[in-house]
């Protein structure tokens, strides 16, 4: 199994992750986040140089809620096109900005040679459940943020996709619907929110489908390596754990060891699968960690093309 060779600093104009996803897949991914002390950077950089051996398709830098991370996304999503062979890709949230701060990122983003975008609307900060206010001179919905990127320039962008549902959406029906017009207003793409079951990606793509939508969509994963991964997923994506999986994790939760063998075992059943499946990528959501990303990574037996 082959990934798809990556284009980093020195391939000029970086290349569109639409295109690498439809024309090269499966693609290989990994997602960090911006670091917020001197400690956290020093452990980013480590992680990003350990997977960079890897020769992933792309990475991400995430953006933190109420744009708390603006800066250093963008500081770090430019030292990644500059310093190596990686190809970036930032995210950018419309939380507490004003149409004109966000062109100002998207232009300070596109001066840097970066081309690829997810593009979210993204969760009040401090409480991901609180109310959704919109900036008095900001955008309301992801799509107002897709389309005011394609206004700016040539950007290759994606869009969040939730295999159960976004937590703020009445029921499925309507999830697939606001899923559909985001793509439609200009996504290229879509990466999934985390997910344990392969089946809850399968019913998404499927329901996708049937809505007339062919957007290629990526599987996010993260491997449990603690208890604590349980509980944040929970958290951050809205979806409970599956009622099946839980009890596996339950039984073994006094060992953190087997936790974590569980966890990694679990994720590259759930990559295998997905590839049989036809999945069109896998993006590995990292926490700024390497080890159990690599692992799952040499148990699939992803290889870089010659």
């Amino acid at each position: 199994m082959a990934a798809t060779p990556p284009a980093g600093s020195g391939s000029g104009r970086h290349p569109s992750i639409g295109d690498l996803i439809r024309n090269h897949p499966p693609t290989f991914s990994f997602e960090f986040f911006p670091p917020k002390t001197p400690e956290m950077e020093t452990i980013l950089w480590r992680s990003i140089r350990d997977l960079e051996t890897l020769q992933p398709t792309f990475v991400s830098i995430t953006y933190g809620a109420g744009g708390s991370t603006r800066d250093t996304t963008v500081e770090v999503t430019e030292r990644v096109a500059t310093d190596t062979t990686l190809l970036p890709m930032a995210h950018l949230t419309a939380v507490n900005h004003s149409v004109a701060e966000l062109r100002n990122v998207i232009g300070r983003l596109a001066a840097a040679g970066i081309r690829n975008l997810m593009l979210i609307r993204g969760d009040p900060p401090g409480d991901p459940e609180g109310e959704w206010v919109q900036h008095p001179e900001g955008l309301l919905y992801a799509e107002d943020l897709v389309r005011l990127a394609r206004q700016i320039g040539d950007f290759s962008i994606g869009v969040a996709a939730f295999p159960y549902k976004h937590p703020r959406s009445l029921d499925i029906a309507g999830d697939t619907e606001k899923f559909v017009q985001k793509c439609r207003a200009g996504a290229d793409f879509a990466v999934t929110q985390m997910f344990f079951d392969d089946a809850d990606y399968l019913r998404l793509r499927d329901r996708v489908a049937a809505a007339g939508c062919a957007t290629p969509i990526i599987a996010g994963v993260m491997p449990v390596t603690s208890m604590k991964t349980i509980e944040m997923s929970e958290k951050f994506s809205g979806a409970p754990f599956p009622p099946k999986l839980l009890p596996r994790y339950e039984r073994v939760a006094h060992d953190p060891k087997a936790v974590r063998a569980l966890g990694i075992a679990r994720a590259t059943e759930m990559c295998r699968r997905l590839l049989d499946e036809g999945v069109p990528g896998i993006h590995f959501i990292t926490l700024n960690r390497s080890t159990a990303t690599r692992e799952v990574w040499e148990s699939l037996g992803v290889g870089v093309s010659a």
